[in-house]
């Protein structure tokens, strides 16, 4: 296209195409685009915006072709490739079982990204640090996978038994690494067993090590201006140091399931198979004390059970028979723990 003898777009245009392009908003770029088309036209330069308009319908058409082929998945570079996983979840919020507070707390982090180039622009910063703490198989984890459903943001899981090492200023070396790489590119990264890199200063008789580790991920959180948010889940919040929980946007406790959210999560996981005379409130108090994690292998459990039998259906009892068996196996993983 020979722009000879036209104007060019304006200042805060060329801005808001470079802006978009470098956020990969391609939304945004095609908008700022097709108002450029529009000023020409509206100009008296006819032919530009026809040409203009034609370059844009390609550039979406290759994009709705593109876009039927598996999506990849963003990598980070160099050394930090070997300290992270990444996957695309596609769980979504709805697909939790959730105590209100919780649900509101999550909803206002997914509203505040979603909206995250108008909160920048008033000067703001989103809600991007969240400290999951609360024992294992409450939702911690699945949090994370859906934050990044909902965003459509890569997962980045951050891999401990790489990134802790025994050799002196290693792990804060590398926590930098993680930290370039949430600045590069933007997605959700999830610090598992936060524990295991947050533990109170003085604690660990390593020469400091701990103490070093510590500072480290203070001062590279504190620095971070990115848009990716970090989430630190824990299982052990009472060993963490206390100058961590400053840090966080929001720090969010999960607990084991009461029994309406019980009956709630057996319903969601046996909609996939019929059920015959469920008692959901009886099954509900058999199962009380499990975690989400547990009530989900449980009904898994049932419906498999269905299956290999060839039963068409899964029965109030063979429902209780798969939660009192899981109960079992919890009692003697716990019994296990606690023993010296």
């Amino acid at each position: 296209m020979d722009l000879e003898g036209y104007p060019v777009p304006s200042a805060d245009q060329f801005k808001a195409l470079l802006s978009s392009l470098v956020d990969g908003d391609e939304a945004h770029f095609f908008s700022v685009a097709m108002q450029i088309a529009a000023h020409e036209a509206r100009v008296g330069h006819g032919k530009l915006a026809e040409e203009i308009r034609a370059l844009i319908d390609k550039a979406k058409s290759r994009q709705s072709i593109s876009s039927k082929a598996p999506i990849p998945l963003a990598r980070p570079r160099g050394e930090a490739a070997e300290l992270l996983t990444v996957s695309y979840p596609a769980v979504r919020l709805s697909d939790m079982v959730l105590s209100s507070s919780i649900r509101k707390k999550l909803e206002r982090v997914i509203r505040e990204h979603r909206a995250v180039r108008v909160i920048r622009s008033r000067g703001l910063p989103p809600r991007k640090k969240l400290l999951l703490i609360g024992k294992p198989g409450t939702g911690k984890t699945l949090t994370a996978s859906v934050l990044a459903g909902e965003l459509g943001l890569p997962l980045f899981l951050v891999k401990l038994d790489t990134l802790i090492t025994k050799f002196m200023g290693e792990t804060a070396a590398k926590l930098r690494l993680i930290f370039e790489a949430l600045a590069h590119t933007r997605g959700v990264y999830l610090f598992d067993e936060f524990d295991s890199i947050g533990s109170a200063r003085g604690l660990a008789n390593d020469v400091g090590e701990i103490r070093r580790i510590v500072n480290s991920f203070l001062q590279l959180v504190d620095q971070d201006e990115s848009d990716s948010l970090v989430i630190a889940a824990t299982n052990h919040v009472n060993i963490l140091d206390r100058a961590l929980f400053r840090r966080f946007d929001d720090v969010i406790e999960y607990d084991l399931p009461d029994q309406t959210r019980i009956v709630e999560a057996l319903k969601s996981k046996l909609a996939i198979y019929p059920t015959e005379h469920i008692q959901w409130s009886k099954a509900a108090l058999t199962a009380r004390g499990l975690s989400f994690a547990d009530i989900t292998r449980a009904t898994e459990d049932a419906i498999k059970d269905a299956v290999i039998h060839d039963r068409s259906s899964v029965t109030h009892d063979e429902l209780l028979a798969a939660i009192k068996d899981r109960k079992a196996a919890v009692n003697h993983r716990e019994s296990r723990n606690k023993s010296p």
